[in-house]
């Protein structure tokens, strides 16, 4: 029976002892980041964000562009528009006393030619009178050069009555400031030139038949945008 109790008691202690040993043995320790890792993806990160701030900065610079490629193509159509109207209400006509005047001028400037033109026109304003006959007005596109940007110019027009007998300054108006060139050609039904003078023609014969137009204006970005078109000038044919 002692040897009984004896037995039990060492199992006991044996078993104690293996609790205690148990419980004292030491956690695990959780890995942590080095500061090697933590540079690495900093890194990384830095490297994604300036990706995405670059595609950002092309995406937001080519919106701006084609905006003001956009403006541009509307500025370039609407001048053409403006001219070609002005230059297909020239006036010469036997029904009714008129002052017949197309005076086309060939410059040259820096990237192109810098034309003018100066001609009598029937509807300046671009509305039609009550009556159908609208005011005579002379009217002139002349080009400068831009104060504030080089190799650019400004498109200006001015008018005035042609119905006056004395000349009366005019203001202008600046129609763009990123002209380019301005080159207009004058079809005399045979052949094409660079000028017109109406004053040294016979009456009948003042106006040239057909006139060109070509216009280049700078646009966002470096880019050059052309525009051109050709008026027949009706008051020109023979018939009338």
């Amino acid at each position: 029976m002692n040897l009984s109790l004896a037995l039990s008691s060492d199992k006991e202690r044996g078993l104690r002892r293996g609790k205690e040993k148990r419980g004292s043995t030491p956690a695990a320790p959780q890995r942590g980041f080095t500061l090697i890792e933590m540079m690495l993806a900093i890194g990384v990160l830095a490297l994604i964000l300036a990706m995405l701030s670059t595609s950002f900065s092309t995406v937001a610079h080519s919106k701006v562009h084609a905006e003001g490629r956009l403006l541009v193509d509307r500025e370039g159509r609407a001048l053409l528009w403006q001219i070609s109207k002005e230059i297909r209400d020239a006036v010469q006509t036997p029904i009714a006393p008129s002052h017949v005047a197309l005076l086309g001028g060939g410059h040259v400037g820096n990237s192109g030619p810098i034309d003018t033109i100066t001609l009598s026109t029937l509807d300046a304003g671009h509305r039609r009178a009550l009556t159908g006959i609208a005011p005579e007005y002379i009217v002139t596109y002349n080009v400068v050069s831009n104060p504030d940007h080089p190799g650019w110019y400004l498109l200006q027009r001015s008018q005035q009555s042609g119905l006056l007998l004395t000349t009366v300054a005019t203001q202008s108006l600046v129609l763009a400031d990123n002209l380019l060139s301005l080159h207009l050609r004058y079809f005399d039904g045979q052949r094409w030139s660079e000028s017109w003078d109406s004053s040294s023609l016979p009456p009948g014969r003042q106006l040239p038949v057909a006139v060109a137009i070509q216009i280049q204006m700078a646009a966002p970005g470096g880019r050059v945008m052309d525009f051109a078109t050709q008026v027949t000038v009706p008051m020109a044919i023979a018939q009338w």
